[in-house]
Formats: structure tokens, sequence, C-alpha cells
């Protein structure tokens, strides 16, 4: 999402404005011809996501829900407009809203555009393993299956108004994400030209890469009774596996739509 905003923020805007200020207006007609009860029990949950909050210098604490917005790319600052749209129905009409921001999440089905897919079917192919500027930008990942259960227990137990900060405590390098990666494959499909990691290539870094992103999850671990299960080896280990396992699906989508290109490379 990120690198594609960059080439084409007007998308972006379209979607995550326009379409959430559509979507709030729709949910409110709807929920205003409900009867008391069913009033009561409607939610409507924004899903967002960390970027919001802007970059984390390697001292900062982890972000927060209450820690302030800083966007710094198109498709972080639409986020935080849509996060303030969903905000201000509920304050302004009543409207039963909350807010989830998580982190970078990663698994099974994961588009080929993002990092640990790309890496993964990259290696896997022998391709180049890109990685931009030296590695060391800063990610927090969250196996999607985690994710997908702190959803399901927003949704049961939200309260509205509120906003929950979803992660894993997972904080990972770049460098050390494509390294664990490459330590997978090179056990579970060992290449004769020798290990995985010989194929890292270091690109120039893209337009206003935020350094780090990070989440405090324990407000939402308490509030919503979850907790992450997987641990970042655990869940890498078996999205590497799929992968592996699914050559159809990705071949096919390298084939029709996304070859592997590098997206996000604009200047001003």
């Amino acid at each position: 999402m990120w690198t594609r905003s960059i080439d084409g923020p007007d998308v972006f805007v379209q979607t995550n404005v326009v379409g959430t200020y559509s979507m709030l207006e729709a949910a409110r007609r709807y929920w205003q011809t409900l009867g008391p009860l069913e009033k009561d029990s409607f939610r409507f949950h924004h899903i967002s996501t960390d970027e919001v909050f802007g970059a984390l210098s390697p001292d900062d604490p982890p972000f927060t829900e209450t820690t302030p917005y800083d966007p710094r790319s198109p498709y972080s600052a639409s986020k935080a407009s849509s996060d303030h749209l969903v905000r201000a129905w509920h304050h302004t009409y009543g409207l039963p809203t909350f807010v989830t921001n998580t982190t970078n999440n990663y698994g099974l089905w994961h588009f080929p555009e993002k990092l640990i897919p790309l890496i993964t079917i990259n290696a896997i192919e022998g391709r180049a393993l890109p990685v931009y500027g030296d590695g060391s930008n800063v990610r927090d990942w969250l196996f999607v299956e985690d994710h997908a259960e702190a959803l399901v227990r927003a949704v049961e137990k939200g309260v509205p108004g509120e906003t929950y900060a979803i992660g894993a405590r997972q904080p990972r390098s770049n460098l050390d994400v494509v390294r664990t990666i490459c330590a997978v494959l090179d056990e579970l499909a060992p290449s004769a030209q020798g290990p995985h990691d010989r194929l890292i290539h270091f690109v120039a870094d893209r337009p206003g890469h935020d350094f780090r992103y990070e989440i405090d999850p324990a407000h939402a671990e308490q509030a919503l009774g979850w907790k992450a299960r997987h641990d970042f080896e655990t869940g890498i280990r078996q999205t590497v596996q799929w992968y592996l396992d699914n050559r159809t699906w990705w071949e096919g989508i390298r084939a029709r739509s996304y070859a592997g290109q590098r997206l996000g490379a604009a200047v001003s």
C-alpha cells in the first residue's frame, strides 16, 4: 500500500477518504432505521494501520492508542483521514464506531507485492532479493490469523468511541526478516547453488521511508481478552511452507498482474 501510494496517490484518497465517508453515511442511514435494542448492539468497526502515527526513532517507545498522528506518506495520510472521519461520525451523530490500528500483517494468501511474499517467491525462483537501503528499517509483524482473531474479539467486545492498537510485540529489521526467510528455505527447499541469502541485493531506498513502526498492544490485550498466538519464527515457517505448496496461485498472479517489479520509486 505504502509503495503503491507513492506512484498513484489519487486511488488511495478516493478509496480511504471518499470510500470511508460513503460507508459511514450508508451505515448511519441504516442505523437510524433500527429499533432501540438493535441500535444499541450495532457497531461500525474501522480497521486501520500503525502508519498513521508516523515514524519511531530507535529509542522511542512503541505506539499506543494515544500516540499523536503524524502520517508521512499518501497512504498513511489517507488512512489517518479515514480514522478521523470515523471518530467524527461517532461524536457528531452518535454512530457507534470504533477503530483498530495494527502492525504489518503477513501469512497465507499475501499478495506478492509485499516484502515477505516477494522475498519468499523470489528466493524460491532463485531471483535477486531486493532490500531497501541497508535493511535496518524496522517493522512490527503480526501473523494474519492472529489479527483475524483480534478483529473478531473487537467486534464482540469493542466499545463505541474506543481505539485498540493490535500487535504481537515482534519487531524485526527488514534485513532480519529476509535472512529468516532464507534460513527457512535453506531447510525446507535447499538450493543446489548454495544458501538463499547469497541472493540478497541492496537497492536505493524508497522516498520517505519511515525508519520504525512498533505497537504496544497492552490495552487491546486487556480490553479484548486477546493475545497473538504465533511467534515470528513459527509464523514465517508456516508462511514459507504455504508458498512452497501453492505455486499455482502465485505463479498465476506473476503471469497476469504483478511480476515482482519495484513499486514506489517515484520522486517529486
